[in-house]
């Protein structure tokens, strides 16, 4: 059975201070149109459950069009990081990923209805560590694998010189740590530094 990790896009969610909040509207009804609903919506490409594209941190970075898919589907292992300020390489030196390319990191209990004010974060150590391992993919249960407060995005930029992409947002609340079939795509928009994703995953036996 497939488990959906993806927040739900609904006007009032959490969206970083000052950027474009979700917003969704039937912007034509079927009695207008005679025949269909019509919706629109605006939003910024970092709301909910996203992928980074390397652009959105380096101008010379890749766009959303240009990432490969197959980054972001395939097998993946779930690590239970709750209660730690930092994920750094020495809590994973013990862990056996058994070839996994994908890593998933579980943080908190439950994503905040408020934005939060601190976040666990990824330490830029990790990336050379999972570089080693294979690793091609990190998601994680925030909305940053950085400080909300940083403008150098250290671990952004290790792990892109890592060769290791980015999904911010995930709900992994109710998921156990272990091994997963993961489908995790972002929408392709051209140009774009962000977009949103439909992640799901599957407990592999």
């Amino acid at each position: 059975m497939w488990i959906d990790i993806t927040q739900t896009l609904k006007a009032g969610m959490p969206n970083w201070p000052g950027d474009t909040p979700f917003h969704f509207e039937v912007g034509y009804t079927k009695d207008q149109t005679g025949s269909v609903n019509i919706g629109k919506m605006t939003t910024s490409m970092h709301i909910g459950t996203h992928a980074d594209a390397p652009f959105h941190f380096n101008n010379d970075g890749e766009k959303m069009d240009q990432l490969d898919v197959n980054v972001f589907i395939g097998q993946c292992f779930v690590m239970d990081c709750r209660g730690a300020a930092e994920i750094t390489h020495e809590m994973l030196s013990a862990v056996d990923f058994k070839g996994v390319q994908r890593i998933l990191f579980k943080t908190v209990d439950a994503i905040c209805s408020q934005f939060p004010t601190t976040i666990p974060v990824i330490h830029p150590d990790v990336a050379p560590f999972l570089q080693d391992k294979g690793v091609v993919l990190v998601g994680v249960d925030n909305p940053s694998v950085d400080p909300l407060d940083s403008k150098e995005v250290s671990a952004h930029h290790a792990l892109y010189k890592a060769g290791i992409h980015i999904v911010e947002g995930l709900i992994l609340e109710t998921v156990e740590q272990g091994f997963y079939d993961l489908i995790a795509l972002p929408l392709k928009v051209e140009g774009a530094d962000g977009a949103p994703v439909r992640a799901i995953i599957r407990k592999i036996p």
